[in-house]
Parts: C-alpha cells; sequence; structure tokens
C-alpha cells in the first residue's frame, strides 16, 4: 500500500473551470496547486497579512470589487502592491468584473497570473474548493480488486493467489462491472467517503492466473467496465481454516479504516466448493438492507428473544 500527496497544475483548474486570462505569470500552466481552500482577500487588502497563505488561490468577488472601487488609484496600487508581492499561485476575479488597472499593473510587476470567471462568487468558490479537494485529497494505492455489485462498491481484499480476480470474473458475467483490478487507487472525497479508480495504464484489464491478461472491454463490453465507484463495503478472502472462528450469525458490525474512513468490512473463508461470486452478490444486498436500517440477524435476534420471553412467561403461570 503506497500513499501519495497530490497536486493540481494551475492549468487544469483554468481549463476545466473556461477561465478567461487577464496576465500570466512564468509557466503559468504549470504552477502546482497544493492547498485543499481558497482565499478572499479581503483583510490583505486592507494590509492585514498575518496567517496569509500563499500557497491558496485568491478570489475577489462583489465584496471586495466593491471596496477597492471606493479607494483611490493610488491606495488601490499600494493594496495590490502588496498583495501581489507575495508568491501566490493566482488571482481570479468573479462575476465577469472588470479588472482594476491597479491590479494588471502590479500583476505585470510581480509577474503574477491574473483569471477571470464569469460565474456567480458562490457557486464559482464552492465548485473550485469540490474540484480541489477531489484532485488534492489524500490518496493511497491498494491491492485488490473493486467491483459494482448490485449498485455496492465492493473491494476484495485477500492473499496473492486466493481468488479475487476469479470470483470476479464470474460476477461480472453476471452483469456486474469492474472498476479496478490488481491495483486500486482510492481517495477520500469532500463527502468524507472513499472514491476507487483504476490507474489509467491498467483500466480495464484483468489477470488471470492460467490465462494471463485479459482485456474486459472487448471480453465483455464497455457496460462491464466502470470509471470509479464510492467503496460501501470491504470483502477480505481467506483461506479456510478449521480451527479459526468464523461470524455465523452477523450481530456484529465490523469495520476496516481507509485513510480515517470508516468502512464496512466482512470476511468470507475460501475453500472448494463455495459459490463465493453468489455470496458476494448476498453480501452486497445485505450491506445494502444495512444501511437501509433493516438488519436480519438483529430482526431473528429479536424475534428469538420474544419467543423465549414468552415461553419463559408462560411455564411460570
Amino acid at each position: 500500500m503506497s500513499e501519495s500527496i497530490s497536486s493540481v497544475k494551475l492549468g487544469e483548474i483554468i481549463h476545466e473551470f473556461d477561465l478567461e486570462i487577464l496576465r500570466t505569470g512564468p509557466d503559468y500552466e504549470n504552477v502546482p496547486l497544493r492547498a485543499l481552500d481558497i482565499n478572499r482577500p479581503g483583510l490583505p487588502l486592507t494590509g492585514f497579512f498575518e496567517h496569509f497563505d500563499t500557497k491558496r488561490l485568491l478570489l475577489i468577488g462583489l465584496t471586495e470589487h466593491t471596496y477597492l472601487s471606493g479607494l483611490t488609484p493610488e491606495q488601490r496600487r499600494k493594496s495590490f502592491d502588496q498583495l501581489l508581492a507575495y508568491p501566490v499561485p493566482a488571482l481570479i476575479l468573479t462575476r465577469g468584473l472588470e479588472a482594476f488597472p491597479e491590479c494588471l499593473e502590479m500583476a505585470d510587476k510581480h509577474r503574477r497570473t491574473v483569471l477571470r470567471s464569469t460565474q456567480q462568487t458562490s457557486v464559482f468558490m464552492s465548485a473550485l474548493i469540490s474540484s480541489l479537494y477531489n484532485h488534492l485529497a489524500p490518496q493511497i494505492t491498494r491491492s485488490g480488486v473493486m467491483l459494482e455489485v448490485y449498485g455496492e462498491g465492493v473491494l476484495l481484499q485477500g492473499e496473492s493467489g486466493v481468488g479475487k480476480s476469479e470470483v470476479a470474473i464470474e460476477l461480472l458475467k453476471r452483469g456486474h462491472r469492474l472498476v479496478a483490478d490488481d491495483a486500486v487507487e482510492i481517495k477520500e472525497t469532500s463527502h468524507h467517503t472513499l472514491m476507487a479508480t483504476a490507474p489509467a495504464l491498467i483500466r480495464g484489464y484483468m489477470e488471470l492466473r492460467g490465462i494471463g491478461v485479459i482485456d474486459i472491454s472487448r471480453l465483455l463490453g464497455m457496460g462491464a467496465i466502470k470509471l470509479s465507484q464510492e467503496i460501501d463495503l470491504v470483502i477480505n478472502l481467506e483461506p479456510w481454516d478449521d480451527k479459526a472462528v468464523y461470524d455465523r450469525f452477523g450481530l456484529e458490525s465490523h469495520f476496516t479504516e481507509i485513510l480515517s474512513v470508516k468502512v464496512p468490512a466482512t470476511t468470507i473463508p475460501v475453500k472448494p466448493g463455495r459459490n463465493l461470486a453468489s455470496i458476494v452478490e448476498v453480501a452486497a444486498m445485505n450491506n445494502r438492507n444495512r444501511k437501509m436500517g433493516h438488519n436480519a440477524a438483529q430482526e431473528l435476534t429479536d424475534r428469538m428473544d420474544k419467543l423465549f420471553q414468552e415461553q419463559l412467561e408462560g411455564g411460570e403461570a
């Protein structure tokens, strides 16, 4: 398992949001963005720079623009001179607002990038933060097979050779979809959930021992592939151990933690004769039932407790 610190290039954000380029800094498209948040520089424009994070994008909306409109040209020049002296990645104007000549003058002086969006400030700000979070969120790569089974994201894990790919190919033949085989890239989203994808190089491919690498989209069609999927359940496949005690009732809920997010988890022992594909399907459906508030094990326990209580009361009578 490996963890990486992500970054996104400014050029990708410009392209994603179709931003108008008013001024450019040196090699602006390749400037790396690593901050998850953005800055609305209300206080910095007044000269207060304590706790000012130079790694964040700057966003000027109607409020800041109205304040700047009330300043003299010399005061605006001083404000932008102080602001853009810091090595900020870029300054973005929203609502299609006109850039003050003093802003562009200081951008040229300090070689800073100035961009513009036509979107409303709150809408653009929300979308930008969400995009940055998706690009920069903590990410790990885990060994396993990621599938969508009845709409549930199922991550199969286990030792090499335990049969993860064999179970997966049977599930794919039943109409479920493959997200990733062997290496699964996992990111934490802004909603505190986990999103799984496949590395671009191996997307759509699987390895089956004895056969080799196969192209799922060519064998089963593009409908058998899904580019990304939220992880709803982790299933650990392990060789059957006669001495081990396996959960037969399912009253206890088990979880595994990935990137500080807890995900429901279960262990399925593997031995000849067990139809693992069917078991995985049932596990996925049962996990959905539990999310909807239905717990079959708890319901059965309640029924048994009620029956025992009635029998006990009948005996005492």
